[in-house]
């Protein structure tokens, strides 16, 4: 599976499970640690860990498990490192403090309803 089909089976994912605002981030050229990445809401720490697991077992039912997973027992900022892509699970909250997009002001966005339909 290429990293766009990665990309696209998180994302629908996400989706499917109410994620909210969805945002991603083409780092490549950037000199980033991956070359996308995927940031979404999650509205309370359950609905974060239910993004994270069930992102993490479709990827996985197509035989890619992630680098590593940070934050999943606190929920605020939970990472998924799956080393071309990292998705980011934040509470709105800790997503407006840490502002990973406006870090990241040079990096192009891919439009969301473009890479579904592809």
């Amino acid at each position: 599976m290429d990293t766009f089909e990665k990309l696209k089976v998180a994302l629908q994912t996400a989706l499917d499970k109410k994620a909210e605002e969805p945002v991603i981030l083409d780092l490549t050229g950037l000199g980033a640690l991956a070359d996308y990445f995927l940031i979404i809401s999650a509205l309370s720490d359950t609905h974060g860990k239910t993004l994270a697991d069930e992102i993490t077992k479709k990827l996985k039912e197509h035989g890619i498990t992630p680098v590593s997973i940070e934050g999943y027992d606190l929920a605020n900022w939970i990472l998924i490192d799956y080393g071309d892509i990292i998705i980011h699970i934040f509470k709105p909250e800790i997503r407006e403090l840490y502002g990973l997009e406006n870090l990241w002001i040079d990096a192009p966005q891919i439009s969301i309803e473009e890479l579904i339909t592809c």
